[in-house]
């Protein structure tokens, strides 16, 4: 049954049904990532009965969502043409601050974060004078709600919100490209195909064409946020070559314990089968390919990335706010630093509490400390105490 579920003609065919169209674009390199994601949810994901629907309506999502974008393109072919100008990337391994420094940066009226809300549910188009108030975001805070009955303490672990930015992930999950698969779901072949095979500069030629289809609608200089942009910073400047990127940088152990933890807890939402030291295993492959990938894509990059070191954000986050400010060229005007400043007042965070361990990982500190030194020594990253 679960094989008969996750047949692509079909849901492709459902969501072409929904959208009263069948033209996905001129690029059909999306269906090699679906048809990859389909097989590793029959033989590999280990999905429970809630995990087969939650996964059939993400790819469903998915494909309405990039039908929709084509069709709006092709009725206002006005859309294509739209400059994205020094779009803003906050990059970094996950769990390194890029969550709270992307959300206190959201709240500068000058900048345009993609809001979850709009990221799922992006036609009709977003409008200005009903950006707040628009249904679909009762509609997008039930369904994460929803996720929190499924998996009590899943927002603590991890804060969503149908008003809060949402990462690129999301939108790169159209063309089933995406690290948000793999982390949801136990999906050990197809991670490494992202990780090692995949073309990337598909997912960010759709990713374009989704900002572009949003901001037809809410225009502003774009805020953009995903950890997984390290892995691929080639494709990412190679589609936007006047981006400002911003670096996070944190000690990668407690990163891949954190992590780890936070992988196991979300695959909780789709299977009643998931190892954290498996979790850690993929976590550590990752991590480690991301960073050694992050230092040599770097050197080839024209443009200069801005670092940012957790431990200085944590201590003192607006003393970094105004240095980052200062080296992109902008000022933090007064409004901005007093919404952020009441943001992180009503968000003050917990510091990660007990909620993971590296005992937990199963993994060697001193031999992932040996694979991560060179990162470390060239961004002067401290060793943090193991958690």
């Amino acid at each position: 049954m679960t094989a008969e579920r996750f047949r692509s003609d079909r849901l492709i065919e459902q969501a072409c049904e929904l959208v009263g169209s069948d033209d996905f674009g001129t690029d059909d390199t999306w269906r090699d990532g679906l048809s990859r994601l389909c097989e590793g949810f029959v033989s590999e994901a280990r999905l429970n009965d809630i995990g087969v629907e939650i996964a059939v309506l993400d790819i469903v999502r998915a494909l309405t969502s990039r039908l929709q974008i084509i069709k709006w393109r092709n009725d206002n072919p006005a859309v294509a043409s739209q400059q994205i100008t020094r779009p803003i990337f906050i990059v970094g391994q996950p769990r390194t601050g890029t969550t709270i420094l992307f959300d206190l940066l959201a709240q500068d009226p000058a900048l345009r974060p993609p809001l979850t809300w709009e990221v799922d549910n992006p036609f009709p188009l977003p409008q200005p004078d009903t950006y707040q108030t628009d249904p679909r975001i009762a509609q997008t805070q039930a369904s994460i709600e929803m996720s929190e009955q499924i998996v009590p303490g899943l927002l603590t672990w991890h804060p969503m919100g149908a008003l809060v930015g949402q990462e690129c992930v999301r939108i790169t999950a159209g063309q089933f490209c995406s690290m948000i698969f793999s982390v949801q779901y136990r999906l050990p072949s197809y991670y490494r195909w992202l990780l090692y095979e995949a073309d990337h500069h598909p997912a960010y030629a759709y990713h374009r064409m989704f900002l572009q289809h949003l901001q037809s609608g809410v225009p502003g200089q774009w805020l953009l946020k995903s950890p997984a942009h390290l892995w691929q910073l080639d494709a990412l400047v190679a589609e936007y070559p006047d981006a400002l990127i911003v670096q996070t940088h944190r000690d990668p152990l407690n990163v891949i314990s954190s992590i780890s933890a936070l992988t196991h807890h979300l695959r909780h939402l789709a299977s009643d089968e998931s190892s954290i030291t498996e979790c850690a295993a993929q976590s550590r492959e990752e991590i480690v390919v991301g960073l050694e990938r992050g230092m040599k894509l770097r050197d080839s990059l024209a443009q200069r990335v801005v670092d940012v070191q957790f431990a200085d954000f944590i201590r003192d986050p607006f003393t970094t706010i105004r240095a980052l400010y200062g080296e992109l060229g902008r000022e933090l005007e007064p409004v901005a630093e007093q919404n952020m400043r009441a943001f992180l007042a009503a968000h003050p965070g917990d510091g990660g509490g007990g909620r993971y361990s590296w005992a937990d990982t199963g993994l060697d500190a001193g031999l992932v400390r040996e694979e991560v030194r060179a990162y470390q020594d060239r961004y002067s990253v401290p060793d943090e105490p193991l958690k």
